[in-house]
């Protein structure tokens, strides 16, 4: 891992949820209501990790090498990590469970590509006693854990702030709404928590269900937007994550904008970090990385060696098929350009050299970026 990685990792841990987030060593000593799968085992065990996608940028530069780090740390770096990464393709992530399953891997951290789709995966690796840790998506099925942020927060998080940009105008015009894919949990989430926060309060003039997150899909539907309402009437957008924020932006630019609107974001990517310094992005959400993937190897390996989970998922969390499943939610910060350097910088997840490059060197000065 570089030293960029690390210093995520470790600053990012030490500032979020330290406190709930106990070594799973503590397990043992814990009640009677954490869930417990499989009979006793040392550190030398397997855990399948199956990511989504590699589009977002947070699965393979963080969540991958976070999780990787944390497991080896729990297990004195005898545990060993077998990775895969569906690239939005169901059907293939499917298949990869399926070969964990017949590899016999002590536990499973789950991303699911379709939260739905993937719950007879789900079972199929519960009969064969291989717990499962739903991360970051609540998958469907029988699982023994989930971890994540907390989505609705998310989304009103998100309205809150694009109420704030549109300040006395919010009614002046009409806003879009560019949710994400129907297929995540989590899209439905966001979506609940900005409604709450913007219905009776702007006029929504379109609202799309953007397929796969896609930045290009997003960008068509802004683009269908844009004719159907007019340039004239647009006064914000709502978009669920940065990926498709930048299609936005890219759609809003085309379409001769003479200033652009406010756009939300999600995820804090580099990009999208970047447009919020160019003043192109209004805000996104900074979802902490490292406590989410700690709080998910901890749960993988405190489940494959069989202990309970009391000391480490704190909370609840009912699914569509499943009631009362512990849980870890990490809190989310709104990031604008006036917090840039109290998070991502001072957390280490980006330097401002990273960010800061030539194309945004002025942009950066005038923040006091340097």
């Amino acid at each position: 891992m570089n030293t960029q990685m690390r210093r995520a990792a470790v600053a990012v841990a030490a500032t979020a949820m330290a406190a709930s987030l106990a070594a799973c060593g503590s397990a043992k000593e814990s009640g009677d209501n954490g869930s417990k799968t499989g009979a006793a085992k040392g550190d030398d065990i397997t855990i399948g990790l199956l990511l989504p996608e590699n589009q977002t940028a947070r699965y393979e530069k963080f969540d991958k090498p976070l999780i990787e780090k944390k497991i080896s740390e729990l297990t004195n770096g005898k545990a060993k990590v077998v990775y895969a990464n569906a690239k939005q393709d169901a059907t293939l992530q499917t298949q990869q469970v399926d070969t964990m399953i017949t590899n016999k891997v002590d536990a499973l951290i789950v991303d699911a590509v379709d939260a739905k789709a993937i719950a007879g995966s789900v079972k199929k690796a519960k009969d064969e006693g291989i717990p499962v840790v739903a991360f970051d998506r609540l998958a469907e099925g029988p699982i023994d854990a989930y971890t994540s942020f907390d989505n609705e927060e998310v989304g009103h998080v998100q309205g809150k702030a694009l109420l704030e940009a549109l300040g006395a105008k919010a009614k002046d015009g009409q806003i879009v709404m560019m949710n994400g894919a129907i297929t995540d949990p989590n899209a439905a989430l966001f979506k609940k928590g900005a409604k709450a926060e913007l219905e009776g309060k702007v006029n929504i003039g379109k609202e799309y269900d953007t397929k796969e997150w896609k930045p290009e899909n997003a960008n068509a539907n802004m683009e269908a937007a844009i004719s159907s309402l007019g340039k004239d009437k647009i006064i914000g957008v709502y978009s669920a994550n940065d990926g498709m924020a930048g299609g936005i932006i890219t759609a809003l630019k085309a379409g001769g904008f003479a200033k652009l609107p406010p756009v939300t974001g999600q995820d804090a990517e580099l990009a999208g970090v970047q447009r919020i310094v160019a003043g192109e992005q209004f805000m996104s959400v900074y979802k902490p990385y490292a406590p989410e993937a700690a709080a998910a190897a901890e749960m993988a390996v405190a489940l494959a060696k069989g202990e309970k989970l009391d000391s480490i998922a704190t909370s609840k969390v009912d699914s569509p098929t499943t009631k009362a499943v512990p849980s870890v939610l990490v809190p989310v910060v709104s990031l604008t350009k006036d917090n840039i350097k109290d998070t991502v910088i001072k957390d280490g997840v980006y330097t401002v050299t990273e960010i800061c490059t030539p194309k945004y060197k002025a942009a950066c000065d005038a923040l006091g970026l340097k």
